[in-house]
């Protein structure tokens, strides 16, 4: 209750303590359905919604296989959260090795990979199951792609950045959440910054964590760039008052980690700017960002921005990563699976009425990001367990 009107009591804290000494004691056992019902299903996308879905599935006596295309299970929480956020051995592979004891198979890599050379078509995927629930999450970023110099070497969307990283640990076994080990051996991941200054453009979590990751490698310096105006730094009671979320400036790790050890304990966000074009050198290597200072105003309870004149000048750069946000699923599984789209989302309905998450397909489900669009974790796990309860009702015929 105290979050209504002050920083919360940190429940997360208490819980995570609770599940760590569950696993200490070993009573997170698997625990294998007692029967089966002999009924098949498909999952594709190993996230929070594909897990959760599958979880409950397998629970409810279905024999359950999930299609990952990278080559581990755990979609975004394996590739898309760094590891120093949410250890890949000790959270996720611990969780996904107790599903697999309790019946749930992974197809990962190329053959899990639906609709590729080497793995299964869609109609052969629905004609070898009973039903097929997408779980994909929204995997399409947000680009630049009308922005001058988008091609230069260099300018990365951030998940690039950051996959590369995170499998490069995991394949080295490094230790200290980086991938640099003396005792792993490890080869530098596909983008190494080490040394390099980084200009990030997005103020999100996606952001926050190239800026985390950065800080391990070394870079030599660091800017984040929002395209918004800077919020207050205390709830604005006024526009935005309890129970309303409020409205105001938070820092996470990565922007508290480079203030301090790359920026001279200066913060390392630029507010209101928009970026008019990156620059490169001759050999197409980019070297540096060219942005311009806004001024936001409200008009017809709308916020408006407008260029401020003189304002325009470029930041240094080796490396640029765009932390724009998502835009949905990939298309080519909608047009395999014949399902419609609603604003780039697979199309489906939420809720526990008869029909929620089933597509145009009524042999398709859809759970998570790719149903709602971008969103937290914890919406991922509630639609995949909702989801599975529309797809047993739908092969069983009961509620």
């Amino acid at each position: 209750m105290l979050g209504i009107i002050d920083d919360p009591v940190s429940i997360k804290s208490v819980e995570l303590m609770i599940i760590e000494e569950a696993y200490r004691q070993g009573w997170m056992e698997p625990a294998p359905p007692p029967m089966r019902t002999g009924k098949k299903v498909a999952i594709i996308g190993s996230g929070p919604a594909g897990l959760a879905a599958a979880d409950e599935l397998n629970k409810m006596g279905h024999e359950v296989t999930v299609y990952e295309r990278s080559d581990r299970p755990g979609g975004l929480m394996m590739y898309g959260v760094p590891n120093m956020k949410a250890d890949k051995t000790d959270i996720v592979g611990r969780r996904t090795s107790i599903m697999e004891k309790e019946g749930v198979k992974f197809v990962c890599g190329a053959a899990g990979h639906i609709g590729k050379p080497g793995a299964l078509s869609a109609e052969a995927l629905l004609a070898g199951h009973d039903a097929v629930v997408l779980a994909t999450g929204a995997t399409v970023g947000r680009d630049l792609n009308n922005t001058a110099g988008r091609d230069l070497k260099g300018v990365h969307l951030a998940m690039e950045f950051l996959h590369g990283n995170t499998k490069t640990i995991l394949d080295h076994k490094a230790v200290d959440s980086t991938w640099r080990s003396k005792s792993s051996g490890a080869d530098s991941p596909p983008i190494d910054v080490a040394g390099k200054r980084v200009v990030i453009i997005g103020g999100g979590d996606t952001g926050n964590d190239c800026i985390g990751t950065s800080v391990r490698h070394g870079a030599k310096a660091i800017a984040n760039l929002e395209l918004l105006p800077q919020p207050p730094l205390q709830r604005d009671q006024q526009n935005t008052p309890w129970p309303h979320w409020p409205n105001k400036q938070r820092s996470d790790y990565g922007h508290e980690e480079a203030a301090q050890l790359v920026n001279g304990g200066k913060d390392i966000r630029t507010f209101s700017v928009q970026t008019k074009r990156f620059i490169g050198d001759a050999a197409g290597n980019v070297t540096g960002v060219e942005i311009v200072d806004l001024e936001w105003t409200h008009k017809d309870g709308r916020m408006q921005m407008k260029e401020v004149p003189g304002t325009v000048r470029v930041l240094d750069a080796d490396y640029v990563f765009l932390a724009l946000g998502f835009l949905g699923p990939e298309g080519p599984l909608a047009e395999q699976f014949g399902i419609k789209t609603e604003r780039g989302n697979y199309q489906a309905a939420y809720g526990r009425q008869k029909g929620a998450f089933q597509t145009s397909n009524p042999k398709v489900f859809a759970a998570g990001d790719c149903r709602r669009g971008q969103s937290l974790v914890v919406w991922g796990i509630a639609e995949g367990r909702e989801a599975s309860r529309a797809v047993h009702q739908y092969i069983i015929g009961q509620k």
